[in-house]
Formats: structure tokens, C-alpha cells, sequence
């Protein structure tokens, strides 16, 4: 509620599409069901913005938006020497110092993490997403810290509202294929934090 304004957010599930149309489709048909209950009910828009599409939002961040994924990897301490020429103390104290600490200091909303967003549009691109979802899509916080007495890396990527849809549906259960398509993309992206986290 804002003054005698009512804002809806409405959940459902999508299957394997993104779902923004389909929603509207069944949001108008909520409306008009409610008009008949409250004849003096205003509708100004199918979407008040609450949905928080194409922006980033704190309400994507905490509810989510499309699928929500978690993806980690452990880096043995030689992988770390020989190919990502640093050690675990490092990198450990470059994430907290750089993508945890600065991006609190300056405010940033979802974007704890050194560039999730451009293999976010690496992959949008190459698999034919709306490319203005990139925007809450690359809602992520990236941790890092050190295991197995110090001597190995755990990172790992949280991506609270990856928006993807995925073609050819599965028809027995709608949803796995966008879900694997979501987790692709988080799993790219913890790839390009560990590769590039200067």
C-alpha cells in the first residue's frame, strides 16, 4: 500500500518460458475477476512496476524473480598457483576488500561481485534472451573464503532472479530446461569472478 494505492505482486509458475506475457494475460483476468467484487476499484496498469522488470530491485533480490540459483566450485590451492597466478589469502582478501566492502560502501543493489553482468550478456546473447533482463538477471553476491586448512579456494555465486526462457518446452514437467539454462548462466558466471576478479 502507498496512500490509497495497492500495488500486486503476483507469483506463479512459468514452466520453461520467461512468462512475462503469459502473466500479463493472467493478471488482467485477476483484475477483472476483482473489478466485479470492487466496482470502484481503479486499475491504472496491468503492471505497477512492483514487478520490478528490466531494474534492479531490492524486491527481486529478497523474493526473487525467475530462478534462483546457487553455484559453488572448489579451486585446489595448486590450481590457484599454477593457472590463476595468486594464492587463496588473496583472492579471499581481494573479494571481501572489492566486492564485498566497496560495493556496500557506494550502495550497490545486487551487485556484489566483480562483473557477473557481462557473462550474464555473454550468454544472453548467444542463447537469444531479452538482453534488458542482464539487468536484475545479474543480481549476484559473490563469496569467496579459503577450506581444507587453507590451502583450497571455495567461491561460490548467489543469482536470486535469473530471467531466461528456454524453447522447446519440457512437456512432461514444465521447468527443467530453463532451470538448467539458469544454472549455466550462474555457472558462467562464477567462472568469469574466479578468471577476472581484478
Amino acid at each position: 500500500m502507498a496512500g490509497k494505492n495497492l500495488y500486486m505482486r503476483f507469483t506463479c509458475s512459468t514452466g520453461d518460458a520467461m512468462g512475462m506475457n503469459m502473466v500479463s494475460k493472467g493478471v488482467q483476468n485477476v483484475l477483472d475477476f476483482l473489478q466485479n467484487d470492487f466496482p470502484d476499484m481503479d486499475v491504472i496498469s496491468i503492471s505497477g512496476n512492483f514487478c520490478s522488470d528490466k531494474k534492479p530491485s531490492v524486491v527481486n533480490w529478497i523474493e526473487g524473480r525467475g530462478k534462483y540459483v546457487v553455484c559453488e566450485a572448489i579451486i585446489k590451492e595448486e590450481a590457484m598457483r599454477k593457472v590463476l597466478k595468486t594464492t587463496v589469502p588473496a583472492l579471499v582478501e581481494l573479494n571481501m576488500l572489492k566486492n564485498l566492502t566497496s560495493s556496500a560502501v557506494v550502495g550497490a543493489l545486487g551487485g556484489f561481485n566483480a562483473h557477473a553482468s557481462n557473462i550474464v550478456s555473454i550468454v544472453f546473447i548467444a542463447t537469444g534472451q531479452d538482453l534488458a533482463q542482464n539487468i536484475e538477471s545479474s543480481h549476484c553476491i559473490t563469496m569467496m573464503e579459503a577450506v581444507n586448512e587453507g590451502k583450497d579456494l571455495h567461491i561460490s555465486v548467489t543469482m536470486p532472479s535469473i530471467e531466461v526462457e528456454y524453447t522447446g518446452a519440457n512437456k512432461e514437467a514444465p521447468g527443467p530446461n530453463a532451470r538448467l539454462l539458469s544454472s549455466i548462466v550462474a555457472g558462467s558466471a562464477l567462472a568469469g569472478e574466479l578468471s577476472n576478479p581484478q
